[in-house]
């Protein structure tokens, strides 16, 4: 695992931008997965930025989001569809029928769960059809989730349905009228999915995920903190600004290495 601590939020978006940039421009159809909520929107809007200065093109990228919620409907403005479309997807040239989303059309109100599994078995399906995700963009919730597999998911889970806890329903509630309005149940890609993926980036800027951070990047490997299953990839890069990092031990030696890191080794 590669930890990069940058000095603000502004670095973090840049950096990650890079790293997705480079993958776009190396892979004939390059395949992104999407992660969705406050942290990776600086990412997103510099790379509508760099497309808006012609500096890349996401014509031919095929997208697969993290998750969505069950009981919106479609086209609600707090769907993670939306949530897309308004912060990314929607600002540049990528095809909208290359962008997918878990559980899409069968995650609205009164489809069966059976509708839902169906849906599930079928993401992985696209997911293996579009050859795998190149390069996987995380966040981090207060509680260590990682997509929406809360404390306790199996590390070895694939995309299903999964209960917000209502920790993940109060830290969401600013994006809705109120936490009554937030839906309990979600369609997720599971951590198993996730690893799948050839690089791995988690991103996270501010104090209040320093503690997540030091439990998935230097705490025990375990379903309490499913972030901490990145220990397992062998491409994982966690990039986070100073106050992300103020709780990691071993800080000054990351700052070393990413300092003293040859041009040639890669990611």
């Amino acid at each position: 695992m590669e930890v990069v601590i940058l000095a603000d939020a502004d670095a973090v978006a840049a950096y990650v931008a890079d790293a997705i940039v480079n993958v776009v421009g190396s892979r004939p159809m390059p395949v992104l997965g999407l992660a969705t909520g406050s942290s990776p929107l600086g990412v997103y809007a510099e790379l509508v930025r760099r497309h808006r200065a012609g500096m890349v093109s996401f014509h031919d990228v095929r997208a697969f989001l993290l998750d969505e919620y069950i009981g919106l409907p479609t086209g609600h403005p707090e769907s993670y569809r939306a949530f897309i479309d308004a912060h990314f997807a929607g600002l540049v040239d990528i095809d909208a029928a290359n962008v997918h989303v878990p559980g899409a059309g069968a995650a609205e109100e009164g489809v069966s769960g059976a509708a839902i599994a169906d849906a599930c078995v079928a993401y992985e399906a696209d997911i293996r059809a579009a050859g795998g995700v190149d390069l996987q963009l995380l966040g981090i919730g207060a509680d260590g989730h990682l997509g929406f597999n809360e404390p306790t998911s199996s590390l070895a889970s694939r995309t299903r349905v999964k209960t917000l806890t209502e920790q993940t329903r109060r830290d969401n509630a600013r994006f809705f009228a109120g936490i009554d309005e937030v839906p309990r149940h979600v369609v997720t890609q599971g951590i198993g999915t996730i690893l799948d993926a050839r690089h791995l980036v988690l991103i996270a800027t501010g104090a209040a995920k320093a503690a997540p951070i030091a439990r998935a990047v230097e705490g025990p490997l375990t379903s309490m903190c499913p972030a901490s299953a990145i220990q397992l990839h062998p491409t994982a890069t966690v990039v986070i600004d100073e106050a992300a990092a103020a709780h990691l031990t071993l800080a000054d030696y990351y700052r070393t290495t990413f300092a003293n890191k040859p041009a040639w080794q890669t990611p």
